[in-house]
């Protein structure tokens, strides 16, 4: 694949180490990719060159994804953005999908999490069901989503978190290092 065919993509996230095997990935995966730990960074590579996908952490020092998502929009409105976060809320999800982000996934999630996530955005509304039907979360995913509320509530503070969920702050800890349930 020539670079005039290879998809863009510009990967946000403040964590070098998990920028870096992402990048790795995508560029494995056959993209051109583009890196930041910042939303100036970022911008002024979107400047350069408006990307086709853009990957943003929602929470970074200084200006913050949405921020950022916002802005790139801004640039180009072709953009397709994808929003991740350690910390997932529907209040944030609501405003990001309001910017015009196509998707918004909570860590942890990898090259083809996210991939098959753009896949997903571009997918007509009840796609492969019929008018009416609603595949619920499983019960996991329901306590999971829960839980990442009432972490983002507490501003990331696991002990806080733990006492509002009345757990031991090791046992919210082991469900924390587990990885999201589907």
């Amino acid at each position: 694949m020539s670079d005039a065919q290879q998809p863009s993509i510009l990967v946000v996230d403040d964590d070098q180490t998990f920028r870096t095997r992402l990048a790795r990935a995508f560029r494995d995966r056959g993209y051109d990719v583009a890196v930041a730990g910042d939303y100036e960074t970022a911008m002024d590579q979107a400047r350069g060159d408006s990307p086709e996908y853009a990957v943003i952490d929602l929470k970074m020092p200084g200006r913050s994804g949405l921020e950022l998502a916002r802005d790139l929009k801004a640039i180009d409105p072709t953009t397709r953005i994808l929003i991740l976060t350690g910390y997932g809320s529907i209040a944030t999800a609501v405003e990001a999908m309001r910017l015009g982000v196509a998707w918004y996934l909570t860590k942890p999630a990898d090259a083809d999490d996210i991939l098959h996530a753009f896949a997903r955005a571009d997918e007509p509304p009840l796609a492969g069901g019929t008018p009416g039907e609603f595949a619920a979360p499983s019960l996991e995913r329901a306590k999971w989503e829960h839980i990442q509320r009432i972490l983002s509530d507490a501003g990331g503070n696991v002990s806080a978190a733990a006492r509002r969920l009345g757990l031991h702050r090791r046992s919210l800890q082991r469900l924390l290092d587990r990885r999201a349930p589907t």
